[in-house]
């Protein structure tokens, strides 16, 4: 790797804790300038002192509008410009049946695992378009391909965010901007903390699962590529 392959500045959605926390431990040994953005403002907090002066600690709603505009103007003050790199990480799980599902949860899951990667990815696109640079590293899931029971609104979400990465290749193939779609199989992190509690046999054990950290080697070494090289998709498992 050299130097001119790493990302100065990035920005990671969900970065208080799992995967993307891990990411940014990852991208900060590299000597990246850090941005951190989750709804809760003391864990936030917490997480950024951890990582050190460099980094920035972001409290926002990323599925609203306004706060994805009060982002971009915080990150354009405190970087100089958009970040050169984004991790679309946010995201919830909460596995129900369809008969079951609450249009409410169904909205909840789309508001956060797609529509906020949208809204922020947009806010960023006009400026990486223009300055022929940018990087976007979506963070998709084995069910962002493959069915399993209980996963209607969660599947959505994730074929969702995979075809809308793929859409966002095409059309910013040759123009500076990368794409890249990274999606694990399960990956023990807090997510599975609610679903678990109850031993769900649908779902194998955390000591089976991914490390966090294996999902951020993956996602760092897709970030610290050349510049002329893009990375489409990462998918992994456990072995």
């Amino acid at each position: 790797m050299t130097s001119s392959s790493v990302p100065k500045t990035a920005l990671v959605t969900g970065g208080s804790r799992g995967i993307g926390l891990a990411i940014a431990r990852a991208l900060v040994r590299e000597g990246v300038r850090i941005a951190l953005v989750a709804r809760g403002a003391a864990e936030l907090e917490a997480r950024a002192k951890e990582l050190g002066n460099h980094t920035l600690a972001i409290a926002a709603d990323l599925s609203v509008s306004s706060e994805v505009d009060r982002l971009v103007h915080e990150l354009g003050g405190a970087f100089g410009r958009a970040p050169d790199l984004l991790i679309n990480n946010a995201g919830i799980f909460d596995p129900k049946p369809l008969h079951v599902l609450t249009g409410e949860e169904l909205e909840r899951m789309m508001k956060i695992n797609l529509i906020a990667p949208f809204l922020v990815l947009r806010a960023l696109l006009p400026e990486w378009r223009e300055q022929r640079r940018g990087h976007v590293i979506t963070i998709g899931s084995i069910a962002d391909r493959t069915i399993f029971p209980g996963n209607a609104a969660y599947s959505a979400s994730k074929f969702g965010a995979r075809a809308m990465h793929e859409v966002l290749r095409v059309e910013t193939k040759g123009t500076g901007v990368r794409t890249t779609l990274v999606s694990p199989s399960s990956t023990d992190t807090p997510i599975w903390d609610p679903v678990l509690q109850h031993g769900d046999s649908r779902f194998p054990p955390r000591s089976a699962m991914l490390g966090a950290d294996a999902v951020a080697d993956a996602a760092v070494w897709a970030a610290t590529r050349p510049a002329s090289v893009n990375i489409d998709e990462l998918r992994m498992s456990a072995s």
